[in-house]
């Protein structure tokens, strides 16, 4: 086998390990080019998430909190960090994935202090101040109150539960590959604000995947003359693409399983052999 055979053969295969689960690759740019700001990336669940049928009625849910419960800290091999592992917005990410499902109307639960606050001074400027008319400015509305809460967090992430790699040399030239896989997963519960009653409960997991490859070469090409050169890639799929797409999909689990357990209506209950939910089912 001559030497560009076992690079070629080294490059194919690192094409094996390609991260999964982005509709868009992640690109990057030079550092001297500026880049622009632009939507955010979907998921590979969000297609499914916004393509569920209509409800009978929308339910009015509250989020106060979805926290990371893992307390773990980002993985690293020389030196310590005290970054997290996971994402500490999953709060957003949930009340997002709930918005964009078209099932529930979520209301402001974890910025309550603020909003109370601002009403607090709504209310005191009212009643010191009359309309042009000369007439009392009348109260603020009640606020709209939760049918269920929507509680649970992320539970788990797991590094390193894959490791591994492969390389070849021949007469200096060749490269490595090497990978690592993580796993993130969440809980979600659906609960009862008049009798505090679990209605659903649901899990969700994620692999995150890294690659790194390496190529180089090193040979003599003369009696005193030594070429040596190398190259490098590392792809990591974003952990907070990951938490979302774990959120949404628990989401997409919690509606089409209360659809099939009676929780929750559909506004047409033929409606139920959807491709969405059959897929779902299957699955």
């Amino acid at each position: 086998m001559s030497a560009w055979a076992v690079l070629a053969v080294v490059i194919l295969c690192s094409t094996i390990f390609r991260p999964a689960g982005l509709q868009k690759p992640v690109t990057t740019k030079p550092q001297d080019e500026s880049s622009q700001a632009s939507l955010a990336y979907t998921t590979a669940v969000h297609k499914d998430l916004v393509s569920l049928p209509p409800p009978k009625e929308k339910i009015v849910g509250a989020v106060y909190q979805f926290s990371d419960q893992t307390g773990q800290y980002k993985y690293s091999a020389n030196v310590a960090t005290y970054s997290r592992a996971v994402t500490q917005g999953a709060t957003s990410m949930l009340i997002k994935a709930l918005e964009d499902s078209g099932w529930f109307i979520p209301i402001e639960r974890e910025g309550l202090h603020h909003l109370l606050k601002e009403r607090e001074i709504i209310d005191t400027t009212r009643k010191n101040y009359k309309s042009s008319q000369g007439q009392s400015l009348p109260p603020l509305p009640p606020l709209l109150y939760a049918g269920i809460i929507l509680e649970g967090g992320i539970i788990s992430y797991d590094s390193n539960i894959v490791t591994g790699g492969f390389g070849a040399k021949y007469f200096g030239l060749g490269g490595d590959v090497e990978y690592r896989k993580d796993q993130v997963g969440i809980y979600l519960r659906a609960v009862s604000v008049q009798s505090g009653k679990i209605l659903k409960s649901v899990s969700t997991t994620k692999t995150i995947l890294s690659k790194e490859v390496h190529l180089g070469i090193f040979r003599f090409v003369s009696l005193k003359r030594l070429l040596e050169a190398e190259t490098g890639l590392t792809t990591n799929e974003p952990p907070q693409m990951c938490v979302l797409e774990v959120i949404e999909k628990a989401v997409l689990r919690l509606i089409i399983e209360g659809i099939a357990d009676g929780i929750w209506d559909l506004k047409n209950p033929e409606d139920i052999k959807s491709l969405v939910i059959q897929k779902y089912l299957e699955e």
